[in-house]
């Protein structure tokens, strides 16, 4: 299948769904547009700040040494972009950022040339939460400007090797789209950086729209000589399948060997299994005849998920470059999510598998131990090796000859993030401040400052501030892990401040006191001899608005609880469309299906519940599920059907409802995003001019204004402020995956929950609400300001706790003043502020820019208005009371109100 051809097919799709409604009806026109037309520019002035946290990190793809500086190394995430530091991970900074994409494979540093990068975007693990890519990136700077380089059919990417002499050749192993066939697959090769490609290695007879390239490395020694992996694999919503189950039952994977730069291949087998999966390789540096493999096979039968040894698979070296393998141990740990060997570079009887932990063999693999995993977060990825200090000789046991030297300095990638070691690995060091975290669901309470309580996949669910009264900001310590597994929603109790539920994998539903530290485990269970209860990896959770007492959790069924959660019932049949071939996958949960994915309740009317499933069944009911109303026939054709990825009931209609349909795990792409505004009957789409190739995760309807919309997408958060019929990016966010978006009603914040970058807040958007054509139509505008109260921040250890600790962005201190200017003439715009006596106490000469702006007062006066020697001082606040503000532009003025208030006991002028 050609790489445009699945684009081809969402643009097709998603015209269909404009001109056909269900069973041939025509769907009511697109909801007239009410707001204003603006592009991104007039919005950039509404920043999101980042709040962390970074405590937990994020799921590492790929590490990558600068072999000239071995402080110098680069971080691939998962879901969250390219970091890189300079200070061997005291501080790091993003370098992808402006990029469409931050789903990271692999990322290499050209030997020859340091400066020039390589990236592979899309993460290749096979997870039910793996993200997507659409190429490769190539840097000649290090990282500060990037240009892509082709593949943009590629999706996944395991694994990038640079020419040690030449940066402009390169060879990329393409694993292609985890969940549809066709695009890019197998083994590419370009000698001009990027222009153009190659396949020099794929699977035959047609059967590379299933088969990729898994792995590939280079003899440093010869590289012409390369040994590179084919793998099949495919996920359904239902189960995942890889080797010959993937590939119509033909034995097309294992190790393959090239030794003319890959023109022509042999496949490998002396002493390797049959049956192949998944294959992790390494070639020693300090002797390249010795190769190994950590191959996953079926042969002998399959094993489960806890099982670390294979029946036939397992640890293989070849020590003649591949010519024959020893198999030297079973150790094979979740194929699908690890399969990474290493040997250490200057030891080649040293040698690390990545599993659940760091196992480590000293004799060439014969044996393994697991005694480097202590205080190391679960779940490893990537192990880099940068040169620095001699190597370390490890002191024999007594009795035992004296081992080799070991490298000393690792760099290891996790599920939490990345670890560094000085000692072999025989202790670690968290490199916390990277806010990598992959939020799934957030919740949000009504506490002063308000706290912000989410789970995230596999770090637990957390809660903490959304601001502090400290200059160190929002600290990784600011926040406290209330339990779980892998954490998706979250709930505050309405009585009791100190008690949350959270959920984690399956509907594991428990009850965290804040007071004691308190757990109970609150999840559903039918009675001996029942059928079992399916819940998605991510089940719906929420506290009823119009119910104090009641949660609502989702799985096959629907389930109220109240009494603190101790009590639960049913309140609905099977709600999936009940299919016995897809719902008898084992393993972790996550391939759990035909289950409630978004379940939502209407604040306008009590009893009004909305349920979409993951198999395509939406579903309604107005009497707190007594009575339920199948309505999924009138989804629109190309989300019928498809993954229902979130529901949002109108906030000022009960009649109104949006829908967010994530298709792309049925080859769909294109953003499906819907209203209904007749219960159901009828939808219009909303996704005009979002971009045509990312999905839509979630939307909500703002509570003050109906006709302004938030969608959080596959790559960044976007907004519309004419009901959906133009979209626009809003926050200046990277275009990382926004999993959830809530709006705090009494602060007017939007809090952003991503899949790859932690939480944001947008400060106040009630200038957002506020700006409708009307508004925009006007020269000049300057909007309600919040009440400010002036308070000291405490000093913390801003000043001397170093660069290399993690701090959120706390909102800026005092009064924070929104503008809108249409146009700019030739006049400079200003903004004044003055007090009860019309006496000057603050000046902001403004920016040449025209739409949104903002200026933060803290409530002190500016230095155009002091006297730099004596006088009383520039840190004291003004006096409380009302103080008036204006902005100008020429001829025309405008002006608000600023209520002040200081903290008792301040000292002000």
């Amino acid at each position: 299948m050609p790489a445009s051809l699945p684009r081809l097919l969402s643009a097709l799709l998603l015209c269909a769904s404009l001109t056909a409604g269900p069973k041939g009806k025509v769907p009511a026109p697109a909801p007239k547009a009410q707001g204003p037309v603006v592009d991104a520019a007039r919005l950039a002035a509404l920043k999101a700040r980042s709040l962390g946290p970074a405590i937990m990190g994020g799921r590492v793809s790929d590490i990558a040494v600068d072999p000239a500086s071995p402080d110098t190394f680069y971080v691939g995430l998962a879901t969250g972009g390219v970091w890189k530091t300079a200070n061997a991970g005291a501080t790091f900074s993003p370098l992808f950022d402006k990029q469409p994409v931050q789903s990271i494979g692999a990322v290499a540093v050209a030997p020859s040339d340091p400066k020039v990068l390589w990236v592979g975007t899309g993460e290749a693990n096979d997870r039910n939460s793996s993200g997507w890519g659409n190429g490769v990136y190539r840097s000649t700077d290090g990282g500060a400007t990037w240009a892509r380089a082709g593949l943009e059919g590629s999706r996944a990417i395991p694994r990038v090797v640079v020419h040690p002499k030449d940066p402009a050749i390169a060879w990329v192993a393409v694993m292609g789209d985890l969940w549809n066939p066709g695009g890019e697959r197998g083994l590419f090769k370009t000698t001009d950086a990027g222009k153009t490609w190659k396949a020099v290695l794929k699977a035959p007879g047609g059967l590379d729209i299933r088969v990729g390239c898994g792995d590939v490395v280079l003899d440093p020694s010869t590289p012409d000589t390369l040994y590179a992996t084919l793998y099949a694999r495919q996920r359904t919503p239902w189960s995942f399948s890889c080797g010959i189950a993937a590939s119509e039952g033909q034995d097309v994977g294992g190790i393959y060997r090239s030794t003319d730069g890959g023109a022509t291949w042999r496949k490998l087998g002396k002493g390797l299994p049959t049956l192949t999966g998944r294959i992790g390789l390494d070639v020693s540096r300090s002797n390249p005849n010795v190769v190994m493999a950590v191959v996953q096979s079926d042969q002998g039968g399959t094993v489960g998920i806890d099982d670390l040894l294979s029946r036939a698979g397992g640890v293989f070296r070849s020590e003649d470059g591949g010519e024959s393998w020893i198999r030297m141990n079973a150790l094979n740990p979740r194929p699908f999510y690890f399969s990474q060997l290493r040997i250490d570079p200057v030891n080649p009887q040293r040698v690390y598998v990545a599993g659940y932990m760091l196992h480590v063999s000293d004799n060439g693999g014969r044996s393994f131990r697991e005694d480097l995993f202590g205080k190391v977060h679960a779940d490893c990825h990537a192990l880099a090796f940068p040169k620095a200090d001699p190597p370390k000789v490890e002191p024999p046991a007594p009795g035992e000859p004296a081992l080799p030297p070991v490298s000393p300095r690792l760099l290891l990638g996790t599920d939490g993030g990345v670890y560094q070691s000085y000692e072999a690995g025989q202790a670690w060091l968290h490199l916390n401040s990277i806010p990598a975290g992959q939020f799934y669901r957030i919740t949000l309470d009504d506490s002063t400052p308000y706290r912000i309580a989410g789970g995230l996949q596999d770090n637990l669910n957390w809660v903490g501030p959304s601001r502090t009264r400290s200059k160190d900001g929002i600290l990784n310590s600011d926040w406290t892990n209330i339990g779980g597994g892998d954490g998706f929603s979250c709930a505050f109790d309405s009585q009791d401040p100190d008690l949350i539920y959270a959920e984690s994998q399956e509907g594991m539903l428990h009850r965290f006191n804040l007071r004691t530290g308190e757990l109970k485990t609150l999840r559903p269970n039918p009675a001996e001899g029942q059928p079992a209860f399916r819940f998605n990896w991510n089940a719906p959770l929420f506290g009823s608005s119009h119910d104090k007492g009641a949660l609502y959790l989702g799985g096959n069924r629907i389930f109220r609880l109240t009494d603190r959660g101790e009590n639960w019932k049913v309140i609905s049949p099977d709600l999936s469309t009940r299919d016995p071939q897809k719902t008898t996958a084992t393993g972790s949960g996550a391939e759990t299906y035909g289950v409630v994915y978004t379940l939502a309740e209407s604040p306008v009317k009590a009893g009004l519940l909305w349920a979409g499933t993951d198999d395509g069944k939406l579903w309604l009911t107005e009497d707190d599920g007594g009575h339920w109303t199948d309505l999924s026939a009138f989804v629109p054709t190309p989300a019928r059907g498809q993954w229902m990825s979130r529901i949002e009931p109108g906030r000022r209609d009960a009649k109104v409802a949006y829908l967010a349909v994530d298709a792309h795990r049925a080859g769909l792409y294109a953003p499906l995003v819907y209203r209904t505004a007749d219960s159901g009957r009828t939808w219009q789409s909303l996704a005009a001019n979002l971009p045509p190739d990312v999905p839509v995760k979630v939307v909500r309807e703002d509570p003050v204004n109906p006709d302004l919309l938030y969608a959080g997408t596959e790559a960044g958060l976007y907004a519309s402020l004419d009901r959906g019929a133009n979209w626009v990016k809003l926050g200046g966010l990277p275009a990382v995956a926004v999993d959830d978006l809530q709006i705090q009603p009494r602060e007017r914040d939007l809090v952003i929950a991503t899949h790859g970058r932690s939480l944001y807040v947008l400060d106040d958007i009630s200038p957002l609400e506020a700006l409708t054509a009307e508004v925009a139509a006007k020269p000049l505008e300057l909007f309600p300001v919040r009440p400010a109260e002036g308070a000291y921040l405490l000093p913390g250890w801003e000043d001397s706790a170093g660069r290399g600790i993690y701090r959120g962005e706390n909102p800026p201190e005092g009064a924070v003043l929104t503008y809108w200017i249409r146009d700019l003439g030739d006049e400079a715009p200003s903004l004044s502020i003055t007090n009860a006596e019309g006496q000057p106490v603050a000046t902001f000469p403004l920016p040449r820019t025209p739409g949104l702006g903002r200026v933060a007062w803290n409530l002190r006066p500016t230095k155009t208005l002091l006297t730099e020697y004596g006088g009383l001082g520039p840190d004291k606040f003004v006096r409380p009371g009302t103080y008036t503000a204006t902005l100008t532009l020429g001829a025309a003025k405008v002006q608000q109100k600023v209520q002040v208030t200081i903290a008792p006991g301040i000292e002000t002028r």
